[in-house]
């Protein structure tokens, strides 16, 4: 039975129709457990921005962002390229995994034949990869994560975090920032899933040539590696559990979050109480 999941406040009615910047979407209305909420205008997300056009560019310039937190690392870059440059804005490369982690395996998946894909993705292969690659983001990532919000504490809002496609590195990030502000679980989920919507979601492109390079069983295989699927969420909330105990516990011992940081983090993200 797929699970009901609640719904965001709904934002989509200002949301712009950007051509080349997938994934786009302020995260503002966003409600915390004590019952402020994520202020818009203060913390947005995309995929990357290598290939906005113009008029991309011109609306993202009109955010009045102070940082762009870009978490693709050196291979993605040289495939995608750098980031537009935003008048004013400081971009700011954080890569959350290594260059040469999975590389095999993401040939594979570019260049493959079914059969090779059926023995490295399927039986739940797939699945259970993005799983523990979240569950290894939060506990090799400490150190950038701790990075990215004592830097928005500080001085980084209004900021936009972006990956490749916005779905995995960044939808971490954005939920982590979101724990440390105290919005509810639920809540962030329901943002993470909704790097789903079909015109969100990453285009999957392939170099093979066979005939089978897109057919319905080879794209069933590789779903897994392009779905924000709540479960894999819940790994990375699973794993914080289970490493420090709490959320608490992770931000202040894992992220060196100080009370006070993550106080003034919340007065530049939150509604007034």
């Amino acid at each position: 039975m797929t699970q009901q999941l609640p719904q965001v406040p709904p934002t989509e009615a200002d949301e712009p129709e950007l051509t080349e910047v997938r994934n786009f979407r302020d995260v503002g209305g966003l409600p915390t457990t004590d019952g402020r909420a994520v202020r818009p205008g203060r913390l947005f997300r995309s995929g990357h921005l290598a290939h906005a056009t113009e008029d991309d560019a011109a609306f993202l310039a009109s955010l009045g962002l102070h940082t762009v937190f870009d978490f693709r690392n050196e291979a993605d870059r040289k495939v995608e390229g750098a980031d537009v440059n935003l008048p004013g804005v400081r971009n700011v490369n954080i890569p959350l995994n290594d260059p040469a982690d999975g590389k095999e395996f993401w040939k594979l998946v570019r260049d493959g034949e079914i059969a090779q894909l059926r023995e490295i993705l399927g039986d739940g292969k797939a699945a259970a990869r993005m799983s523990d690659s979240y569950r290894k983001m939060i506990v090799e990532r400490t150190s950038e994560h701790s990075r990215i919000l004592h830097s928005m504490a500080e001085e980084s809002v209004p900021a936009l975090m972006h990956c490749a496609a916005g779905k995995d590195r960044a939808g971490l990030a954005i939920a982590i920032t979101l724990l440390a502000v105290g919005v509810e679980r639920e809540a962030i989920e329901a943002d993470y899933v909704k790097s789903n919507d079909p015109h969100r979601r990453y285009k999957v492109r392939r170099s093979s040539t066979s005939p089978d390079a897109m057919s319905p069983e080879v794209m069933e295989l590789l779903s897994p590696l392009f779905d924000a699927r709540v479960e894999y969420l819940r790994a990375a909330f699973e794993t914080i559990e289970a490493t420090w105990g709490s959320v608490d516990a992770y931000l202040a011992e894992g992220l060196a979050l100080a009370p006070e940081t993550r106080e003034r983090l919340r007065e530049r993200l939150l509604t007034e109480a």
